[in-house]
């Protein structure tokens, strides 16, 4: 049963993330809005997304009818200004800057009638950025919430909901009914830099490319010590290539300014390697080389 009012979702923005939300939305059952600027990325989201719901039918975690079934419930579109209308609720997953992001949320507002503004949700994927901040521009800041959800998002069971300092209760109750109809659980948090998990996670991040900066130990020793040590699945060097290099220095600079305490700082090895564009598997190397259809860990040259 759909809660009273979700029923149809608007995805503004179409990378890694929110080809991701719109698999998982698709596949519970909701017609989904796919909108990015570029024709090209919402091309290579529905492939994602096809390939992705073949692998789970493949693996008989869906039925071979529900690939098709769920890939006809997402539309693709363009133009924002024909994707919001109708929408009960609109989930941006555009790249983390705060300018873009403000910029996004003004637009989609002016392509929502005036009349239903007031009972639409305005959702933001970040990993980082203020709900408060952002909810300041727009006409009822109460409906604006935070949904931080994980990469692979149809893997991952976990959304973070991140509540502003104007959120109302009724937001997050519909968004939290939401995430548990996606089959994830939610976790209730509130709005400071990293909200729990970055806040946890890049730290830990960030030291371990310290101790390989000071050559405490090499790329492979530090990830095992905490894979066989701390019962890790992927050590930290090997996650963050798998985040990308530029995402984990972004969101140290958020922490580091929102909190102005230095042992946030990003690692200057770290902000190098973001310079070098070496930036981890999006890249093709980070601590490691990636290949196509390689398997097994190659620790990249600058390190071996």
């Amino acid at each position: 049963m759909h809660n009273q009012h979700i029923h149809s979702i608007t995805i503004v923005g179409a990378g890694t993330m929110g080809n991701g939300i719109a698999h998982v939305c698709a596949m519970a059952g909701f017609p989904v809005k796919l909108m990015d600027s570029s024709e090209e990325q919402l091309r290579m989201a529905l492939q994602t997304i096809e390939k992705n719901l073949t692998r789970m039918a493949e693996k008989q975690k869906i039925k071979p009818i529900e690939v098709g079934a769920s890939l006809a419930r997402i539309q693709t579109f363009t133009d924002i200004k024909q994707a919001v209308p109708g929408a009960d609720m609109v989930l941006e997953v555009v790249p983390e800057q705060l300018s873009l992001k403000k910029q996004i949320w003004s637009q989609i507002e002016q392509g929502i009638d005036p009349k239903r503004l007031k009972q639409t949700i305005f959702a933001t994927n970040t990993s980082s950025i203020s709900i408060s901040e952002l909810a300041e521009g727009i006409t009822h800041p109460e409906n604006m919430i935070g949904m931080h959800f994980f990469n692979p998002v149809p893997v991952m069971s976990l959304v973070e909901v991140i509540l502003g300092n104007k959120t109302s209760e009724q937001t997050f109750k519909t968004v939290e009914s939401l995430t548990r109809e996606l089959g994830k659980t939610p976790i209730r948090v509130h709005d400071f830099p990293g909200f729990v998990s970055n806040r946890i996670l890049m730290p830990m991040i960030n030291e371990a490319i310290y101790t390989l900066y000071e050559g405490v130990g090499k790329v492979e020793e530090i990830d095992i010590v905490m894979k066989l040590g701390m019962a890790h699945p992927m050590g930290p060097l090997q996650l963050a290539d798998f985040i990308g290099l530029d995402v984990c220095q972004a969101i140290l600079q958020v922490l580091y300014r929102g909190f102005g305490n230095s042992k946030y700082a990003p690692c200057p090895l770290l902000v190098n390697m973001v310079e070098a564009g070496q930036l981890g598997v999006k890249s093709g190397e980070g601590f490691y080389q990636y290949e196509k259809g390689r398997k097994e860990l190659v620790v990249s040259n600058s390190f071996s």
